[in-house]
């Protein structure tokens, strides 16, 4: 469908034979339209800078080779500088994973399972902080004493009465544990315990430092890419990080509602423009609060497309999202604002842009809180090549929410990201009259 021949990029990230209602992959590295290792190293000029404008049009070509991947979306996640040095980017690099080990080892003090290559799918402690002595739990929080997991206990109650945030915090590594059990479990990658595990590190590590978000079911499947992408498990650390700077709003929760509803009421506001027909029928079944939509926006469309077609899409999106500011702004939110001094770079070229952010800057297509993701016009124009099924066949939610599903290995990423671009720009023309 994408036109051409090309080297199928499956070998790359092999699924267990047993597992054969795994979607197919669409994806194929393409001689002259994929990001080959050779032309990511021609963009780079002597001190280590990059210009990243070519750089994008080739990803919405092509995508970008397994093999370099992981170090291309450091970039595009605004990880690092484009216009900085080799140097200056290992001196990041470094500062960086010592400071998630730091983070690793306060986490370890608290819970010796965090790095033991092991983790727990079991409740700890209870609601109120008293530990669990379930068999199960001690046999998994058992780290080869011959206490069998009772010195942690004895450990914890030591301390006296525990902090909430710790409490908190505990409560969720079991949660992790589950959900990675079973994220991806049809990648080869995650026969090995030692990987489950350090999705586990990761997630547990990231729910102790974010105090508003914490974890939450959905982040597993962000991560786990990073981790199969990047082998030094603080770079995977960082480059999770960076994306959930993008997705935490939707994570965001007030017990009333969830922060993802926001960009569902745009999305039914984007419907009702370009296809009001299909918003009216939709709102007649009930839906018109676009909730069907929701595991799109949350998990960014890996339920929707294969594993290797979703990291195309994501690439894809970011390339066109790609703000050469994004570097400053992480690292100014992340310093405070009163350590900014010589962080900010060279004012932004529109050609450093990627396209779709570059028709928000021509248009002024920014709410108050800021651009819209692209993936709200991608859900927009998933549902537009699904019109006419679901007008015709949907009599109830349940129906659209079948059809929906049924999209799972039938979606085109390329052509999805195209139509997202379309509908963006005729919802802008629209929104200005």
């Amino acid at each position: 469908m994408w036109g051409g021949a090309g080297e199928p990029a499956d070998s790359y990230y092999q699924v267990r034979p047993e597992c054969t209602d795994v979607p197919k992959t669409r994806f194929k590295i393409k001689p002259g339209k994929t990001l080959s290792v050779r032309k990511w190293q021609a963009v780079f000029v002597q001190e280590g800078s990059l210009h990243i404008g070519k750089t994008l049009r080739r990803i919405r070509r092509g995508g970008i080779h397994p093999s370099i991947r992981g170090e291309v979306w450091e970039f595009l996640l605004g990880c690092y500088d484009p216009m900085s040095t080799f140097e200056e980017r290992e001196q990041i690099r470094q500062r960086r994973r010592l400071q998630y080990a730091s983070w690793k080892e306060e986490c370890k003090q608290m819970f010796p399972v965090i790095g033991s290559g092991r983790f727990t799918t079991a409740p700890v402690i209870t609601e109120n902080g008293q530990p669990n002595y379930d068999p199960l739990v001690l046999q998994e929080i058992n780290l080869g004493t011959n206490s069998n997991g009772s010195d942690f206990f004895k450990e914890l109650t030591s301390r006296g009465p525990l902090d909430k945030k710790v409490i908190q915090w505990l409560l969720t590594l079991h949660q992790i544990g589950l959900d990675v059990n079973r994220t991806d479990r049809a990648l080869v990658f995650y026969e090995k315990k030692e990987n489950l595990s350090k999705l586990w590190d990761i997630l547990s590590v990231y729910a102790w430092i974010d105090n508003d978000v914490g974890y939450c079911q959905g982040m597993s499947d962000l991560c786990s890419p990073m981790i199969i992408l990047l082998e030094d498990e603080a770079d995977a650390f960082w480059c999770f990080e960076r994306l959930m700077r993008r997705l935490r709003g939707n994570f965001r929760s007030t017990g009333r509602s969830v922060g993802v509803e926001a960009q569902l009421t745009h999305l039914s506001s984007i419907t009702q423009v370009v296809d009001p027909k299909l918003h009216q029928h939709l709102d007649k079944l009930g839906g018109g609060d676009y909730l069907f939509a929701i595991r799109m926006l949350m998990v960014q469309f890996r339920r929707e497309f294969s594993f290797c077609d979703s990291l195309y899409l994501w690439e894809m999106m970011w390339a066109l999202e790609y703000d050469p500011d994004l570097f400053y702004v992480y690292e100014a939110h992340q310093c405070g604002n009163e350590k900014t001094e010589g962080l900010k770079g060279k004012p932004k070229s529109i050609k450093q842009c990627g396209k779709y952010e570059r028709q928000n800057m021509r248009n002024g297509g920014k709410s108050a809180e800021g651009p819209l993701p692209i993936s709200v016009f991608l859900v927009a124009s998933v549902l537009k090549d699904k019109s006419y099924k679901l007008m015709t066949e949907a009599r109830g939610l349940d129906d659209v929410v079948k059809i929906l599903n049924d999209t799972t290995g039938n979606l085109d990423a390329k052509k999805t990201c195209s139509g997202a671009i379309k509908i963006h720009k005729r919802y802008l023309r629209k929104a200005k009259k």
